[in-house]
């Protein structure tokens, strides 16, 4: 949520951060603003393109930083937009985060009659760190100084008008990247800002603050003692983050899903031998040989993809799992035995603040903790005892859609793992894994007849999902994709669970869209079915094989191993939440109040 950019260098500042703040606007678009060394600030409520429009030719500085909000403290006004300054208007600061003690600080400082022109908690941090610069006139050690009276997360960037060659950056618990260049350096939130410029960047841990200019950087800890970091390389280049001629990255990246199966288990499937290779568990083998008992945890549609992974392993392996919520778990009183249990931590960008705490937690109570993530260096895959990478390629929409699914195929391969370490192999899983992205691209092929039905039901206001065992976690993943891009009001049930209370909703008006492949529940499903139906509901079948009987529109996706079918039943699910969306003419990529990575609890 929110993102930040820097630079300082030989060249103008300004181009960067504008582009920079485009390409973060994903993470947040209620406001951005822009401060360059010499230049001074530009802050606007609303979108980056309304600040675009109105930064000025010649707003050239050699240094600066932005930002572009989701709001938290504040409403998305020109006042609560960031940078934010301090009482004398010489420290600019930038911040992802929450100060948790901010009503504190302000008081403190109030009470000293410092004035605050804002509702943000990071008006306080700023605040803060300019009394500190008053006392000791070097920026990092004043900024060192007040994040020691700091309780929260943040990442941040501040500037001072005195040392105008200089960002100071540090992080906890929020994101940070350094982008290396030839004498200049990069700040952003995410990779995605930096692959048009460099390749080369240095991941920030918790605890961890550096200072750039363009003579050189160092990092240190908080209390400035030296820290000596690696150069690590992004996987991730620039074509990955366009949209190659499509209105929406949602579209493009639902195409994607083909490309991003045969990404998931590329190298890693023997069929030869029935064989599953993940080299970041091979370590852990012996670990993972002793497990009695798997915890799995995530939010939003990592939590869904997780209920299926739980299924996925039960199925499989025949170890008892449970999913949670992370936002919960992390509250939980642990009664986990460590000894046999795995918690497995799903986030596609590794730095989801709930996730992240869950897995501190766990490792807390000595838990061996594995990590599910597609962002390569982020916290989570740090932080972890072990993982898997879902080599999915970044995802700028917020709705996720083909990281989603490539959690299910890592799922899947971990699942088949497990089984592995216990000495057996399940070959007719194998099998179907390789055949998957031709049957998405089967699916894929087919969306016009799901762009028709899309606009019989684009009116709608509410709807109904439903489904059993490996499509009840799919069917609340498409009541959330329905949600967040349409705004349609959706629901998702057990289909078991309709005769006891939400089949007093169902009336023409309250379209069902139904999960019901041909599988081992297939038949109780299309009863549960026929208690709608014979109450006016109307039916959107998702399905296999040949057209049940009596249903108002039907999908078909391609037959295969039922503990896949999940993989190939959300396509159409997203495709129809994005037909939907667009036949509404509403924001897709940046839905309203939605930011793409929750880095804040």
């Amino acid at each position: 949520m929110c993102g930040i950019v820097g630079y300082v260098g030989k060249r103008n500042a300004t181009p960067f951060l504008i582009e920079g703040l485009e390409a973060l606007e994903y993470r947040g678009y209620d406001s951005a603003g822009i401060y360059v060394a010499g230049k001074g600030v530009l802050k606007r409520a609303g979108k980056v393109s309304v600040l675009k429009s109105c930064t000025p030719s010649d707003f050239i500085g050699a240094a600066g930083i932005a930002h572009t909000r989701w709001a938290t403290h504040g409403a998305p006004t020109e006042n609560n937009a960031h940078p934010h300054t301090d009482a004398t208007g010489n420290i600019w600061l930038v911040h992802n985060g929450i100060i948790e003690n901010y009503r504190a600080i302000r008081a403190s400082l109030e009470a000293e009659g410092v004035v605050f022109r804002s509702e943000t908690d990071t008006e306080a941090l700023a605040q803060l760190v300019g009394k500190k610069y008053r006392e000791l006139p070097i920026l990092e050690a004043a900024v060192a100084a007040a994040l020691s009276e700091i309780r929260g997360a943040y990442g941040i960037a501040v500037m001072s008008t005195r040392e105008a060659d200089k960002i100071v950056v540090a992080r906890l618990g929020s994101p940070l990247l350094i982008g290396m260049g030839d004498r200049e350096y990069y700040v952003a939130s995410d990779a995605t800002p930096l692959l048009p410029h460099t390749r080369r960047v240095i991941y920030l841990d918790d605890g961890e603050m550096a200072v750039l200019t363009s003579h050189g950087h160092s990092i240190t800890s908080l209390t400035q003692a030296p820290i000596e970091k690696g150069i690590e390389t992004l996987e991730w280049n620039i074509e990955s983050v366009k949209k190659k001629g499509h209105d929406h990255f949602m579209l493009k990246e639902i195409l994607e899903i083909p490309e991003v199966i045969e990404n998931a288990i590329r190298g890693r499937l023997d069929l030869e031998n029935s064989h599953v290779h993940l080299g970041g568990l091979a370590d852990a083998e012996e670990r993972l040989r002793k497990t009695k008992r798997i915890i799995i945890t995530g939010c939003g549609s990592a939590y869904y993809a997780s209920l299926i992974g739980e299924l996925l392993i039960e199925e499989i392996v025949g170890i008892p799992v449970e999913t949670e919520i992370a936002s919960e778990l992390r509250y939980r009183r642990c009664t986990v035995d460590p000894e046999g249990a795995i918690l497995i931590a799903v986030s596609q960008s590794g730095e989801t603040a709930d996730t992240l705490e869950a897995v501190r937690e766990a490792k807390r109570h000595g838990i061996f903790t594995l990590g599910v993530v597609n962002v390569v260096g982020s916290s989570i895959a740090r932080e972890t005892d072990t993982g898997v990478y879902n080599h999915a390629g970044p995802e700028i929409g917020v709705a996720s859609t083909k990281a989603f699914v490539s959690q299910l195929v890592v799922l899947a391969l971990i699942a088949l793992y497990l089984k592995q370490c216990h000495g057996t192999a399940e070959t007719n899983i194998l099998q179907e894994l390789t055949r998957l992205p031709d049957y998405a691209r089967s699916i894929l092929g087919e969306r016009e007849q799901i762009e028709e039905i899309a606009a019989k039901y684009a009116g709608m206001q509410n709807a109904l999902f439903i489904g059993r065992k490996f499509q009840y976690p799919i069917a609340y993943e498409g009541a959330l994709k329905l949600k967040e891009v349409s705004y349609v009001h959706a629901e998702a049930y057990g289909a078991g669970e309709m005769k006891h209370g939400p089949l007093a909703l169902i009336d023409p008006e309250f379209p069902t869209i139904a999960l019901m492949p041909r599988d081992s529940v297939y038949e109780k499903t299309l009863s549960n079915i026929e208690e709608i139906r014979s109450r006016g509901g109307k039916i959107i079948a998702i399905t296999t094989g040949s057209t049940p009987q009596g249903m108002n529109e039907v999908i078909s996706v391609p037959e295969t191993h039922e503990a896949l079918l999940p993989i190939l039943t959300t396509i159409p699910l997203q495709l129809l939440a994005y037909y939907i969306a667009r036949s509404r003419a509403l924001p897709i990529d940046m839905p309203r109040n939605l930011a793409k990575s929750v880095t804040v609890e």
